[in-house]
């Protein structure tokens, strides 16, 4: 490590306030350093929204090389870490923690933690997939993100959900013309009868948006996946474990298989 690093960190372990506090993990986030990540993770326990806020960004910054350390963290019994960690994995948008936004979006008591999911569901890294799990992983994503946006009761979720179909209509647009269908559709449905102005709003947005796209070229990102077989092979059992458990213990639709899923995260993710 380091010298900068250990003074950095050193900071943040030494902040006698919260405003030394929230300045020490700033700096420290804005180091993207990939040693940062275990103190940028143990302040997502810390009684101080401001500093767990830094340390987000921070970790998101960081990217793939945070994940793992992350996924851990889920295991631990703390709530209010455990929401921030997936908060950070819905902004990485790394395949590694697909399950585990599925899970939050469609079944965690805080409204906060639900946005966060559904808003990374609609913007993970496509691009990295394999061919052979892309189609699987998409049509994940598109349920549970037309189950949020038809069923949760709080409009800034459902706000998020339209962000999520959004992004994942940009995804799909060349591939997958059904799916698309399905996403405006659901938009479509939401344009008349969403209980918030803000909801609609956002639907017209989105509508508008993706007429523009269809008009132009769109960027594709080419950067290369970091993940080993391993990571997809893992990613694979998970997504089919979760088929499984869908379709053998409750039916289609219905909430409760997304509140048990839950719980499954956790045992996979420990499991791993």
């Amino acid at each position: 490590m380091n010298a900068h690093l250990q003074s950095l960190i050193r900071a943040v372990e030494e902040a006698d306030s919260s405003t030394l506090l929230l300045e020490a993990v700033q700096n420290l986030a804005a180091a993207r350093l990939e040693g940062a990540v275990p103190t940028l993770i143990t302040v997502l326990g810390y009684n101080n929204p401001g500093a767990a806020v830094a340390a987000v960004d921070g970790l998101i910054q960081i990217g793939e090389s945070a994940v793992l350390a992350l996924l851990e963290q889920l295991d631990r019994h703390n709530y209010s870490a455990r929401a921030w960690a997936i908060r950070s994995l819905a902004g990485i948008g790394d395949p590694r923690g697909l399950v585990t936004l599925l899970g939050a979006a469609t079944a965690d008591f805080a409204l906060s933690v639900r946005r966060a999911a559904a808003r990374g569901l609609g913007t993970m890294k496509w691009h990295w997939f394999p061919e052979d799990l892309l189609e699987i992983a998409q049509e994940e994503a598109l349920e549970a993100l037309l189950f949020v946006a038809q069923q949760d009761e709080e409009w800034v979720v459902r706000y998020s959900a339209v962000v999520g179909l959004q992004s994942l209509a940009t995804a799909i647009s060349t591939t997958n013309l059904d799916w698309l269908s399905q996403i405006q559709s659901q938009l479509e449905q939401m344009a008349s009868n969403d209980d918030s102005w803000a909801v609609r709003g956002r639907v017209f947005l989105a509508q508008q948006q993706l007429k523009e796209q269809t008009l132009q070229s769109q960027h594709v990102d080419q950067q290369p996946s970091p993940l080993s077989k391993m990571d997809w092979d893992l990613i694979l059992e998970k997504l089919y474990d979760r088929r499984v458990q869908e379709r053998l213990v409750l039916p289609e639709g219905d909430p409760r298989r997304y509140r048990e899923l839950a719980v499954a995260i956790a045992q996979n993710t420990a499991d791993s």
